[in-house]
């Protein structure tokens, strides 16, 4: 019975195929994504119409909040990563709040921003978005007559599955009270 069912959706979506023009792929979505390609690549996984399977939900997405001022603690003065205290969203649970650091569930093509206050006129505040400890874009912030000033920066990265992002402090001190400093980030597609 459930080959017959999977055998006739396949046929009902081997109809839509036929309508569409050889690049846009068609999506089934249930407990596992399918997905159907015109034009298959010589991946071993595939089937002869093109079909690969891979993990269901695609739903990736974070965003976090620094509630308090950016105090110098042990393990900041150590590793220089900036710490967010608030979630306002997780989606997938795959930003981790105690390490303040994003792990990617799948590869695929992702989407950052960043936005930090410093603390002090007559100060510059330098900060990367780091992928696996390597500094992949950087904002500052360096007016001197400007108190509160704000470093932002946003980019998109290609990450394989369990590579890590986080926000590095290279130089400065941050504002982080009064929900001013943010990292956010989602998945763009899969790859």
């Amino acid at each position: 019975m459930v080959k017959f069912l999977i055998v006739f959706i396949l046929s009902l979506e081997f109809t839509s195929v036929l309508s569409q023009n050889d690049t846009d792929p068609i999506v089934l979505e249930g407990k596992c994504l399918v997905v159907c390609d015109s034009t298959p690549t010589s991946e071993p996984a595939g089937t002869a119409l093109g079909m690969s399977v891979r993990s269901g939900t695609g739903k990736v997405a974070f965003s976090a909040i620094r509630n308090t001022n950016h105090e110098p603690s042990e393990m900041s003065n150590r590793t220089m990563t900036i710490y967010f205290d608030q979630i306002l969203v997780n989606v997938g649970n795959h930003f981790d709040p105690v390490r303040s650091m994003f792990v990617a569930p799948r590869k695929g093509v992702y989407s950052f921003c960043f936005h930090v206050v410093k603390v002090y006129n007559r100060q510059t505040i330098q900060v990367s978005l780091v992928l696996n400890s390597w500094p992949v874009i950087t904002a500052f912030a360096g007016d001197q007559d400007v108190t509160r000033e704000a470093a932002t920066n946003a980019g998109l990265m290609t990450m394989e599955k369990g590579d890590k992002a986080y926000l590095k402090l290279e130089r400065g001190n941050l504002m982080g009270g009064w929900k001013y400093s943010t990292f956010s980030g989602f998945l763009v597609f899969p790859l």
